[in-house]
């Protein structure tokens, strides 16, 4: 089946925000189901969020072995090696503009283009290039199954963030703040605290808290609130309108940043 329409519905509230502190990575036992694992019957917002997750950190996502060598079909004009060149995202974006987007310049240019050009094909079609030379992953590292979960995000999971953000200084201009509040201090909060400083995943005096990286990386952020922090215990609330994310983002660039 062929979609053509561009997905309206959120994630992650309180994903909204765990981004990735090493700590973080880490999660009880019996939490692994979730973290992980599939459910029996899924859901397409689970499904497209699973594969926002893989398209962000595949191993952390998947539970895999994190890949040492530098992926072989990298852009040689790139800046980056190791295992962070194997992450969709990577070349891709936040914003999934690629070059056009938030990495049109600086250590993650790779002139590589955007995903947009696929959104509303066919999860078969996605497929095909998803499996080409350019993506040299093995079954090992991602299944089919789970590629599966890429493409449908790629098809159906994409958002346009240009309305909300302004991409080319990496700032929230749009959303709620105040309606924002209420969502934040009701879900968000029970994680990373009212003012958003719970968590630190920061180093020594350098912290990283809710507000530093929604103030700095909103981009970045929204693909979280969207699809949840790979390879952590959190919650995943896709099924919801767009707009209570934009709103809990505009509420989230307010909170403190050190």
């Amino acid at each position: 089946m062929t979609i053509s329409f561009k997905i309206t519905v959120v994630t992650t509230l309180a994903a909204t925000l765990i981004l990735a502190a090493p700590a973080l990575a880490k999660h009880e036992e019996e939490a692994q189901g979730f973290v992980h694992e599939a459910p029996l019957h899924q859901s397409e917002a689970w499904t497209i969020a699973s594969g926002g997750r893989i398209y962000d950190k595949w191993w952390n996502a998947l539970d895999r072995d994190e890949p040492e060598e530098t992926n072989p079909a990298y852009p040689s004009s790139g800046q980056k090696s190791g295992s962070t060149t194997w992450r969709c995202k990577e070349c891709h974006g936040w914003d999934y503009d690629g070059e056009d987007g938030v990495y049109a310049g600086g250590s993650h240019f790779t002139g590589i283009s955007g995903i947009g050009g696929s959104e509303g094909k066919s999860v078969d079609t996605i497929m095909i290039t998803l499996r080409d030379q350019n993506h040299p992953y093995t079954q090992e590292m991602i299944t089919d199954e789970e590629m599966a979960r890429v493409a449908l995000f790629v098809s159906r999971g994409q958002i346009d963030m240009t309305p909300f953000i302004d991409i080319e200084n990496r700032t929230m201009v749009g959303g709620d703040p105040n309606r924002g509040r209420g969502i934040f201090q009701t879900t968000c909060a029970a994680c990373h605290g009212f003012d958003g400083r719970m968590l630190d995943w920061g180093d020594g005096d350098n912290h990283k808290y809710v507000g530093t990286e929604a103030a700095a990386a909103p981009d970045e952020v929204m693909h979280k609130v969207l699809n949840a922090h790979p390879g952590v215990q959190m919650i995943n609330l896709r099924a919801f309108p767009l707009e209570y994310a934009i709103d809990v983002m505009a509420y989230a660039a307010t909170l403190p940043t050190e």
